[in-house]
């Protein structure tokens, strides 16, 4: 599947793999065998199911960073992963060259501050969670990895470029729109309530692979509802 989509893609844009494996052996094995594929870099997430801590965390990215040459990201993700990568772990890891962005996603905004505060310039770092996205930009994330972007693209852009114009107050009139739906991105089934999303909007499907289900019932139309009226409400 990488190789046929790096055929697509070409030089176009950076093809970034993502690897979430159970062990630090295994996680090598996939940075090696995509970078083989010709991906272009990776986001590499903690060990799957361990909770580890600060010397083992921080062995994790560093072995995984040495198995390849190619740049990554770090996902930080607390909420769902269990392990935080903190902004001590990143200033044990500043040395490794090939590690260099973050991917935000602890849902605690201070945090931006602190990994800035702490480490300067060291990292770029990246937006990772769609509802506390508008406030992140402000503290100075370079990026966002949005979820509802696949299905609202073209507000996730004019939230951005206003953002990045310094009009907050467009930037904040789109954010309070969107914010209804960007909570999906927080919430458990967040797969499921994204891809609904999409195909509400013509860009795909609401499959999704067990255990994952789509959703059914009350929960599916409140869904519907709160998509429905904000494509409705579309800023312009």
């Amino acid at each position: 599947m990488l190789k046929a989509t790096k055929e697509v893609c070409g030089d176009s844009v950076p093809l970034l793999n993502g690897i979430a494996e159970f062990t630090t052996a295994g996680a090598c094995e996939t940075a090696k065998a995509a970078a083989g594929a010709g991906v272009d870099g990776f986001m590499l997430m903690p060990g799957m199911v361990y909770n580890s801590d600060r010397r083992e965390t921080v062995n994790h990215f560093r072995t995984v960073a040495a198995a390849t040459d190619l740049p990554i990201m770090c996902y930080n993700n607390p909420p769902v992963y269990r392990v935080d990568i903190t902004p001590e772990m990143f200033e044990d890891l500043a040395d490794v060259d090939t590690i260099v962005c973050i991917k935000e996603a602890a849902g605690d905004t201070r945090r931006i501050t602190d990994l800035f505060n702490k480490l300067g310039d060291r990292y770029l770092i990246f937006s990772g969670l769609d509802d506390v996205a508008l406030e992140s930009i402000m503290l100075g994330c370079v990026g966002w990895i949005s979820g509802l972007v696949d299905a609202f693209p073209r507000e996730n852009r004019l939230m951005w470029d206003a953002a990045e114009a310094g009009d907050w107050k467009r930037g904040l009139d789109i954010y309070r729109w969107y914010m209804p739906m960007l909570h999906f991105d927080s919430h458990p089934k967040l797969v499921q309530y994204i891809k609904l999303a999409c195909a509400e909007m013509g860009y795909g499907t609401e499959t999704v692979r067990a255990p994952r289900m789509p959703l059914v019932g009350a929960q599916r139309e409140e869904a519907l509802k709160i998509i429905r009226d904000s494509a409705a409400t579309r800023p312009s």
